[in-house]
């Protein structure tokens, strides 16, 4: 049965909506504010949901304008740490490593025929390179290297996260799509 989470929709500023969803949020707003310095939020989405073997998985992406702040919190696998403890970690990508930004709606009708979105899924493709796997059928020892972008996704239906969440994510793509490609001051 998946968890259920308050829904931080509706709070437009980030330490509110922070707050109300995750299990975390000093830590959280710590290292996240830590990095921003008093740079202005634009846009941010949030996530949270629990696996079966680490337990509780948090994330914040907020936009500042010109970049992508990310902070990532994990319960740690049992047998892994002692008991409660947590990874906690923040990435900072540039915006102008952001090469391409996606946005999926899945529409659907209601009984009565109106059009709503009940999913959406979100990717920013980065300039950066991933570790691939080599495929099937290549040896290692071959000289061709196998590349893949690095990626963000984000993803939000009517069941995990609601109207109000998948509503804010769309508003987050498209306030990173006006931005990429821009130049910046």
């Amino acid at each position: 049965m998946p968890a259920v989470f308050p829904d931080w929709s509706p709070y437009q500023d980030l330490d509110s909506a922070a707050r109300a969803y995750l299990r975390d949020p000093e830590v959280a707003l710590d290292s996240l504010f830590g990095v921003l310095r008093g740079a202005a939020v634009l846009t941010f989405t949030l996530e949270r949901f629990v696996n079966e073997v680490n337990g509780v998985w948090q994330e914040v992406v907020v936009c500042d304008g010109s970049r992508l702040v990310l902070w990532h919190g994990e319960d740690v696998a049992p047998g892994d740490g002692p008991v409660g403890a947590m990874t906690s970690s923040l990435r900072v990508v540039p915006l102008s490593t952001v090469t391409e930004v996606g946005c999926r709606r899945r529409l659907s009708r209601t009984p009565g025929g109106k059009v709503q979105v009940d999913s959406i899924d979100v990717y920013l493709l980065l300039s950066s390179v991933d570790d691939a796997p080599v495929p099937p059928g290549v040896g290692e020892d071959e000289s061709r290297s196998v590349l893949r972008h690095d990626a963000l996704r984000f993803g939000k239906t009517l069941d995990d996260g609601g109207a109000g969440q998948i509503a804010r994510l769309e508003d987050f793509s498209r306030v990173v799509a006006s931005l990429v490609g821009r130049p910046t001051l």
